[in-house]
């Protein structure tokens, strides 16, 4: 490939966020789920493909990957903060962003606390605040209820030890409780500028289609992509084609006509 790749560690606040930057043209910063990595955009996109036309930021999120979280708290404004810190240390002003589930929760921080810097966004599986079946589910997260096919997966992505698998995971029983970090009220939401493409699947257990209606009436320039029979982050195996095409047809389109909602 033709386009420069670059993957390092710096040091944002005391924390070693580790990212890699390939590519050529526009900033388009990716991010990841909850549990995920940045490299889990290989199953989306093809990354040198897509490395000729924009400048790719993709970081492992605090505490994920080869990401360190020395605070051992875990919230997705501190996320946010890390990320804006990040593209302050690589001079990017605006970007334009993708994130799934953890990483759309991340964006929908970034948007409204530096409405600015976010160019156009899409957001798959997120959400304006933590229903009941999601604090369910989260409860669950136990290292005991883990299979070794789940510990085996784990251990392939993070990389500094059980330790920090078994934090991850106590950071999502945390969420169960939380009611702060995820607490997007519509006239929040209504101060966020950037175009944003919010991709759903009708059938996630995690999020019921109705939060992201709750988002696509309260975000100005939006638009709605509901995916029917699909459960959450709706954008791999048979899902990552419609998905890449129309989102990045999306992050390439001039900002008019936005107004409408795809099905």
């Amino acid at each position: 490939m033709d386009a420069t790749r670059d993957s390092r560690p710096p040091l944002l606040d005391g924390l070693r966020l580790h990212f890699t930057v390939m590519g050529e043209g526009p900033p388009l910063l990716l991010l990841h789920g909850f549990t995920g990595v940045g490299a889990d955009w290989a199953h989306v996109f093809d990354l040198d493909a897509l490395g000729r036309q924009y400048r790719l930021i993709v970081p492992d999120l605090r505490g994920h990957g080869r990401s360190l979280n020395p605070s051992d708290n875990f919230t997705m404004r501190q996320c946010a903060v890390d990320v804006l810190a990040l593209l302050d240390s690589l001079g990017i002003e605006r970007c334009r962003a993708m994130g799934m589930s953890l990483g759309g929760n991340t964006l929908l921080h970034v948007a409204t606390l530096a409405p600015g810097r976010v160019e156009r966004m899409v957001l798959v599986s997120s959400t304006p605040y933590y229903p009941a079946q999601a604090r369910q589910l989260m409860a669950t997260f136990t290292e005991e209820s883990r299979s070794e096919a789940e510990w085996a997966e784990m251990r392939s992505k993070h990389v500094h030890g059980d330790a920090q698998i078994r934090a991850l995971w106590r950071h999502a029983r945390g969420f169960a409780n939380s009611v702060d970090d995820m607490n997007f009220t519509p006239p929040l939401l209504g101060t966020v500028r950037a175009p944003t493409l919010l991709v759903q699947g009708d059938r996630d257990p995690l999020y019921p289609v109705e939060l992201s209606m709750e988002m696509y009436r309260a975000i100005p320039a939006s638009r709605l992509w509901v995916v029917p029979g699909s459960g959450h982050c709706p954008i791999f195996g048979e899902q990552r084609e419609p998905f890449a095409c129309a989102a990045l047809a999306f992050i390439a389109t001039p900002p008019d006509g936005l107004r409408a909602s795809v099905t």
